[in-house]
């Protein structure tokens, strides 16, 4: 499997080009998956630390799920794989296989577009209750662009640990 990945803009309206950076940021995070077993994919970067390239992309599916479909959305939904809001329990991926992981993630990728496009603007708000605020849409797309940027620089390294393999 080979995962493309989107040119941004250089040139684009801020949705465009936030929508762009976004979709750029998940093809990365597929990117570093590529090729790999469910073994390697559950592989550790350090125990006791859960990190995993699998336990990330299952962490990634709960990060757009709660940001799109609980906030902006306010869906009253549970995360995906902790009904009492246990962010940490995607991270453990030591039974995960990557179809049941990318599928959720895949699904909750699928919902966070179809928010995104059907929302009148950015400026579209929901609430965030662990901030204890209300969000705009914008600032939704530009964390997620961040939380991605960072947990993609961990995959970096839990890639090249597996294989030897770097790059973009």
């Amino acid at each position: 499997m080979t995962t493309e990945r989107p040119d941004p803009p250089v040139r684009a309206d801020e949705r465009e080009t936030l929508r762009t950076y976004l979709d750029f940021h998940r093809a990365t995070l597929a990117m570093k998956t590529d090729g790999l077993c469910d073994e390697d994919l559950r592989r550790q970067s350090s125990p006791p630390s859960t990190l995993s390239l699998l336990g990330l992309v299952r962490h990634m599916a709960e990060v757009e799920r709660t940001w799109f479909r609980r906030v902006i959305n306010g869906e009253d939904i549970p995360l995906v794989w902790s009904p009492d809001g246990d962010f940490q329990v995607a991270y453990d991926a030591s039974t995960a296989t990557r179809a049941e992981a990318f599928d959720a993630w895949q699904t909750e990728v699928a919902h966070a577009r179809r928010i995104e496009r059907e929302a009148a603007s950015l400026d579209v708000t929901g609430y965030q209750p662990r901030w204890g605020e209300h969000v705009s849409l914008r600032l939704v797309m530009l964390h997620l662009i961040h939380e991605y940027a960072r947990h993609n620089g961990h995959a970096d390294f839990l890639r090249e640990a597996i294989d030897g393999t770097v790059g973009p």
